[in-house]
């Protein structure tokens, strides 16, 4: 099948998109729903230069919607029906674990736009899937995490030391409920590793994130 991944730039939208293409499901593009003036993604706080370079990478189109919160179920929807046709989509590939919720919301837009939702990574352990993925060669980096964290975290590289010593906190090592989210440096997708602007950091509503460069 064809497919959209909703690429938030991290680990999970990657590794979900690995598993699509081992399972003979073919890529299109990214999909990325920014935040209102189209500059920095809603979800992980990237900038739009980030996120390009790593679809370049990928030698995939990058589509970035700007969107509120007020619009932003509308403007999913009516995105995926454009992009249905546009690339002749059979399904999106989502990188959702175990949030009933979230599952819930992505087959439901899915079926308003006539696609199948694909959740390569549904309900597999949490620490075990963090592993697969750093032995995939997926290289991720710490760009946003919530106070219980701390600062301290952001900038690091994803390892499974790293993992464990989140779970020996008490932090989930796939920052599933959004204690932290990453970006994916480089991967067995990219052609090369992406290259970072200089960052700092910052606090925004209990979270902290790195503020980039650009």
């Amino acid at each position: 099948m064809n497919f959209l991944t909703s690429w938030s730039g991290g680990k999970d939208s990657c590794y979900a998109m690995m598993k699509a293409i081992e399972n003979n499901h073919i890529p299109q593009v990214l999909f990325n729903m920014m935040n209102e003036n189209g500059k920095i993604s809603r979800s992980h706080g990237l900038p739009l230069t980030i996120l390009k370079q790593q679809a370049d990478q990928m030698n995939l189109p990058l589509e970035a919607v700007p969107a509120t919160w007020d619009d932003y179920e509308r403007k999913y929807v009516d995105h995926l029906k454009k992009f249905k046709n546009k690339y002749q989509l059979d399904a999106a590939v989502f990188g959702d674990i175990d949030l009933q919720a979230h599952k819930d919301w992505e087959d439901k837009v899915c079926k308003l736009a006539n696609i199948t939702a694909i959740l390569p990574l549904w309900q597999q352990d949490r620490i075990v899937l963090v592993n697969e993925m750093i032995a995939a060669r997926i290289e991720t980096m710490i760009v946003s995490c919530n106070e219980e964290m701390g600062e301290n975290y952001l900038g690091r590289i994803l390892t499974k030391e790293l993992a464990l010593e989140l779970e020996r906190r008490g932090i989930d090592p796939c920052g599933e409920n959004g204690e932290f989210h990453t970006l994916v440096i480089n991967c067995p997708l990219f052609q090369n590793a992406i290259i970072l602007p200089s960052f700092t950091k910052i606090k925004h509503n209990h979270y902290y994130f790195l503020n980039w460069n650009t």
